[in-house]
């Protein structure tokens, strides 16, 4: 009720406890906090807050137009209501070295336990998109640095996405991963991988956790879990599933109200108010309100 009963501290050192046993983690993308409450309650290890899906929620591309105000505080609304640890999309980092240490410590207050910084320029791009340009070695390595350097907990963990891959090739990507890697990132995140061989070729290359991204409508296949414990990958991501499930269920949605002009028809295909009320611990609150109430009015008089 009201909050996570965990402390920041506690999901990051789960999800530290969890990259060590080796297994695949599972981190469903949240688009609001009652969804990460969802992902919570539905047994995965933790949740994405992607860079895309709250660019697609403020109606933007997900060309790096979205501030770090806008991440943070959308970080910290879904890290307030759930045990899991949040991994956040930071994108390139909101500019230089200072603004990605600032952004990390921004994280840390919002009780989040690990972010993904990216190598491409600061207009970036989808990285299942065409067009991505790429920084420089040394640039993306400052970036990386002043994350590691800004951290306070040494359980938050620094993701380095590469997306390389489309650009200069696999082993280009690989190479960038290493210098990133030398530069303190605990995770390597190569981003659009096009084959379950690309990712078996990164995986014999790099000795640390490896992240994977399962994104719809994208370069890679859609490997499922066991494939991808089978190649050694540590995280798994589902950035924008729930976002579109969500918003396909709304257009139709729409539609039937627009045809049919009663919602009637869809009334199945809706969360109830008695499972709403069952997710966000209504009864709970009512029952925290009038436990409270008894106990000021039994209060003895202070005199």
């Amino acid at each position: 009720m009201l909050h996570a009963t965990s402390t920041p501290a506690e999901r990051r050192a789960a999800l530290r406890a969890g990259l060590d046993t080796g297994r695949l983690l599972r981190f469903p993308g949240a688009l609001n906090p009652m969804s990460a409450l969802l992902v919570e309650q539905y047994g995965f290890e933790g949740l994405y807050v992607s860079g895309a899906v709250l660019a697609n929620d403020l109606c933007l591309p997900d060309i790096g137009l979205s501030t770090q105000t806008e991440v943070v505080d959308r970080a910290r609304q879904i890290a307030r209501v759930t045990n899991l640890p949040a991994l956040v999309d930071v994108d390139t980092g909101f500019g230089g070295a200072l603004n990605v240490a600032r952004t990390i410590q921004l994280l840390e207050d919002a009780g989040i336990a690990a972010c993904q910084v990216e190598d491409q320029v600061p207009q970036k791009r989808c990285g299942h998109l065409d067009g991505k340009e790429l920084v420089a070695v040394d640039v993306m390595v400052t970036r990386i640095r002043a994350a590691v350097a800004a951290r306070r907990d040494r359980d938050f963990v620094i993701v380095a996405r590469t997306d390389a891959v489309a650009i200069e090739g696999l082993d280009s990507a690989i190479e960038r991963a290493r210098a990133y890697v030398e530069a303190g990132a605990d995770v390597v995140f190569p981003e659009a991988l096009t084959t379950a061989g690309e990712f078996a070729t990164v995986r014999a290359a790099l000795d640390v956790p490896l992240m994977a991204n399962m994104t719809e409508f994208g370069k890679s296949p859609l490997l499922d879990v066991e494939t991808l414990d089978r190649l050694g990958y540590n995280i798994v991501i589902y950035p924008v599933t729930l976002q579109r499930l969500a918003m396909a269920a709304v257009e139709r949605g729409l539609t039937e109200l627009r045809d049919a002009g009663t919602q009637e028809g869809i009334i199945d295909s809706m969360q109830t108010r008695a499972r709403l009320y069952e997710v966000i611990e209504y009864v709970a609150y009512d029952q925290f309100q009038a436990s409270a109430e008894r106990e000021t009015t039994a209060a003895p008089p202070s005199w």
